[in-house]
């Protein structure tokens, strides 16, 4: 018997395409950004058919031009509660802790994104979600009335939240429920140009740290970035000038490689936009922008932990000029790392899905996964990261908006307070890509005999 409910990725791919016809609207540099990247991704596929083959083999392809990542930030621990519910209706579940704090963003967050392999191929739309951390705010006055902004406020409408109820009662929603909670979900990540606050409160939160006056001095969240998947972010970062589009100043993340890892990001500088407050004063506000990325191949903590000591090597000989300086530099001290996918899964370093051949057992001179891969009758094939670098994250913040570094902030990390918040623990992401290898190695390796 069919299930009357559609189905959780139909919801989600439903949800994604209203929210880029949303922000398209609302910021229109998105879609020529969008636009832009359609067509380097175009060229690179034409100049290089075995890229094109291999992503077609692994499903990236049919995912590339759906793909799109969000954020979102909160202010209270109920609102980041809710909007796990909200996710969850979508098959959307929080991976990973991030805390920003580190960096001078007084948030922590986490990544709502689809978990299983056939969920990510249908659609891995993602929403880098941050709850703001009122108590890093020293001065308890403006804590205080931050505090009280907030509690005023509720960024769901009654329909988005008897349809999230309504979900968890009876397992699902069916095609007309589905497409009225997309329309009412959407109203918590829509635009409002008027402020809940006189501008005096505004620019007290604001010079006490921009971020913090843009979660709490506005109706709702609002979405702040939505961010298309390049195959070339070089590229597209070279011709955003030509197209009208004022990029940040450097690609956040490892330098470009012939085996892309992780995740490298870049964006167009926040808007400023006019906003009228409490009180019908005039003024504006800088916040929303529009991000790109590229998706490399997953690392595992071995990798991860290689990755972080050659960046902070980096790091510490200090910013460069531009982009082609900091990129040549990145470049200096990332030969260290393994530019090959057979010494990165050798070395353990990343983490690769397991595919056997059929026919080509035999071959094998023993029945070892190194001699399986040198019969062929085993394959592996990197497995994309699906989540987010809290450096290349902060970087995109603060570049965006235009504040430095707050070392008060700094080395405040507490995730036991964030899943307290949200209410369930979030999943470990490498964990994650340990078993998605597993069990791609597990099957593989039973349908050979």
């Amino acid at each position: 018997m069919m299930s009357p409910w559609l189905p959780q990725d139909q919801i989600r791919d439903l949800f994604s395409r209203a929210m880029s016809e949303m922000y398209r609207q609302e910021v229109p540099q998105y879609g020529t950004l969008v636009e832009l990247v359609e067509t380097v991704n175009r060229e690179v596929l034409d100049a290089d058919p075995a890229l094109a083959a291999e992503l077609e083999a692994n499903g990236e392809l049919a995912r590339l031009d759906v793909e799109r990542h969000g954020a979102i930030r909160v202010g209270t621990p109920e609102e980041l509660a809710m909007l796990r519910r909200l996710f969850a209706v979508m098959g959307m579940y929080p991976v990973g802790y991030y805390d920003l704090s580190v960096a001078g963003v007084p948030v922590h967050s986490t990544a709502f994104r689809p978990v299983d392999d056939e969920a990510l191929k249908r659609n891995p739309f993602r929403v880098f979600t941050s709850l703001l951390r009122l108590e890093l705010i020293e001065q308890p006055e403006l804590r205080e009335r931050a505090a009280e902004v907030l509690a005023g406020r509720d960024i769901f409408t009654p329909d988005a939240r008897q349809l999230i109820e309504t979900a968890e009662a009876q397992g699902g929603l069916d095609e007309e429920q589905a497409r009225h909670f997309v329309d009412e979900a959407l109203e918590t990540f829509r635009w409002h140009r008027q402020a809940t606050v006189d501008l005096a409160t505004y620019q007290a939160l604001s010079n006490e740290h921009r971020l913090i006056a843009d979660v709490v001095c506005f109706r709702g969240p609002h979405i702040n970035h939505l961010t298309p998947r390049t195959l070339d972010i070089d590229e597209v970062q070279r011709r955003m000038p030509r197209a009208g589009i004022d990029p940040k100043a450097i690609v956040e993340g490892p330098p470009r490689r012939d085996c892309p890892i992780l995740l490298r990001q870049t964006s167009f500088k926040a808007l400023e936009e006019s906003i009228t407050f409490a009180g019908n004063e005039e003024g504006s506000h800088t916040a929303r922008f529009g991000e790109i990325e590229q998706r490399g191949v997953a690392l595992t903590r071995r990798g991860r932990a290689l990755y972080d000591s050659l960046l902070n090597a980096s790091r510490k000989r200090g910013g460069a000029a531009d982009n082609d300086a900091h990129q040549a530099q990145l470049a200096q001290f990332f030969r260290d790392f393994p530019d090959s996918h057979d010494l990165l899964r050798r070395e353990g370093l990343a983490f690769y899905h397991y595919r056997a051949v059929p026919g080509r057992r035999s071959a094998a001179a023993d029945g070892s996964v190194e001699a399986l891969i040198e019969a062929g009758a085993l394959v592996a094939s990197p497995i994309t990261y699906e989540d987010f670098l809290p450096v290349s994250a902060a970087g995109i913040f603060q570049s965006n908006l235009g504040d430095g570094v707050r070392d008060e902030y700094a080395s405040h990390s507490n995730q036991a307070q964030f899943e307290e918040a949200l209410g369930v623990a979030v999943t470990d992401e490498l964990a994650l890509y340990e078993r998605r290898q597993e069990a791609s190695l597990k099957e593989a390796l039973a349908s050979l005999g």
